[in-house]
């Protein structure tokens, strides 16, 4: 499942287009699903996109951060996009050197949904305090297990697909490694 990636600093044109698109991808599921709390394919994509691009795809991620914060507003919230997402991509680009099997990467992205709110909670712990930081995420953990649940079950359909697809879309036009 895992195909070579160049370093972050060495990116082609054609690379940052096609994490371009993949951002684009994850900002418009995204909204476009926006009416479904806590159900989106941004932790599926966050994955296809780490295992296709290796840790190229924390510039997608970045984007799709930056792009959240442009639509929605910067607020407390935001600052935990800053370290949740990047948090699924490196996982997902450490984990792709062994092919998870889908149910693998569907216990992955749902354990990230189940802990997304854990992680949003954290800088309430800066700003009120230990105790308004418990408060709000255990305020939040029907939502938790809502992205639990979504996460976990689109990972486990799409991802085999998805993957699939953005490799054969990846490998179009350039040329193979033994030819290099």
């Amino acid at each position: 499942m895992s195909s070579p990636s160049r370093p972050a600093s060495k990116l082609a044109a054609r690379d940052l287009a096609e994490l371009g698109l993949m951002s684009a991808l994850m900002v418009t599921t995204q909204f476009a699903l926006s009416w479904l709390p806590n159900v989106h394919l941004t932790a599926v994509l966050t994955v296809v996109t780490a295992v296709t691009f290796g840790w190229s795809a924390l510039c997608a991620v970045g984007v799709y951060v930056l792009v959240e914060g442009l639509m929605y507003g910067f607020g407390v919230w935001w600052f935990a996009y800053l370290y949740a997402w990047p948090l699924l991509c490196a996982a997902a680009v450490l984990l792709r050197r062994v092919s998870p099997p889908p149910l693998l990467w569907a216990a992955v992205t749902g354990t990230h949904g189940l802990l997304f709110g854990a992680m949003c909670a954290l800088p309430y712990v800066f700003i009120s305090g230990f105790p308004a930081a418990a408060a709000y995420w255990v305020s939040g953990i029907p939502f938790d297990l809502i992205h639990c649940a979504s996460n976990f079950a689109l990972t486990l359909v799409l991802i085999k697909p998805l993957i699939a697809a953005a490799q054969k879309l990846y490998a179009l036009g350039r040329p193979r490694e033994a030819e290099q």
